[in-house]
């Protein structure tokens, strides 16, 4: 593949890869990249279209704000042309309720794979949907105007879009249960003070930044990051003994790799 293959560009989201590094975009600056189903959609879709040489996936909105979350028209009778209005949800069965949103979720699922880190590069508002999507990354890059805010409760609604896990993860309960529920503004100093920021940077050294780490990601053998992604990712599900017995196992692993003994 090709320096800057464009891989996808639809309804909003476009997919360029340049050798390891693939780079996800969020389009439309006009509404401040506020999402929807089709956008949904066309991220998921980005996922299953990266090819097998990428290992690092940055993640940025064009304009002023990385997303100011789902798009209003969600709230009207009416909702999206061609997409069930929230209405239409409600009335379904439990099970076509479920699955509806199960199938938004996977747009912010796949972030997380093993074989990828992924970096969210984050300017101006991420609110809502626009914050899950940052938390649905393993990194996050802030600019210094950065303004995250979890507004679902203030809508009589939940966080729904995976975003609850990583935030407690990432800030603890009690600060995720405040941020939730009152909706408030985090702000780049908080974010980075709290774990919600690896870094902040200026805005115009964003996109700088983000290209530096992904470099930096790159500079170690691809398995040893795997492994240690995986391992990482699975030790708040282990108690102490089963991390080390996973450490040992993945340990095996690479060594018998680099010697060069298969099974």
């Amino acid at each position: 593949m090709t320096s800057l293959d464009s891989v996808l560009d639809k309804d909003g989201v476009r997919l360029t890869v340049d050798d390891a590094v693939a780079t996800v975009t969020l389009t439309n600056p006009a509404k401040r990249n506020a999402q929807s189903p089709a956008l949904w959609r066309a991220l998921t879709e980005a996922g299953r279209a990266l090819p097998g040489s990428v290992r690092v996936v940055v993640l940025r909105g064009e304009g002023k704000s990385f997303s100011a979350g789902l798009d209003r028209q969600a709230f009207t009778p009416e909702g999206f042309d061609g997409e069930p209005s929230f209405l239409d949800m409600a009335r379904g069965s439990e099970t076509e309720l479920d699955a509806t949103i199960a199938e938004y979720q996977e747009a912010f699922t796949w972030w997380r794979r093993n074989d990828i880190v992924s970096i969210a590069a984050v300017q101006g508002h991420a609110i809502g949907a626009g914050f899950q999507l940052a938390l649905a990354c393993d990194l996050r890059i802030v600019a210094d105007d950065v303004q995250f805010a979890m507004r679902e409760t203030s809508l009589g609604l939940v966080p729904d879009l995976t975003g609850t896990h990583p935030l407690v993860s990432l800030v603890g309960y009690a600060r995720a249960l405040e941020i939730c529920a009152t909706g408030r503004f985090v702000h780049a100093e908080e974010a980075e003070r709290t774990g919600l920021a690896n870094l902040v940077v200026s805005a115009d050294q964003l996109e700088a930044a983000a290209h530096d780490l992904a470099a930096a990601l790159l500079a170690a053998p691809r398995d040893a990051v795997v492994e240690t992604k995986a391992l990482l990712s699975g030790a708040g599900s282990r108690s102490y003994e089963e991390q080390r017995t996973a450490e040992r196992a993945a340990q095996a692993r690479r060594l018998r790799d680099l010697a060069g003994v298969t099974d």
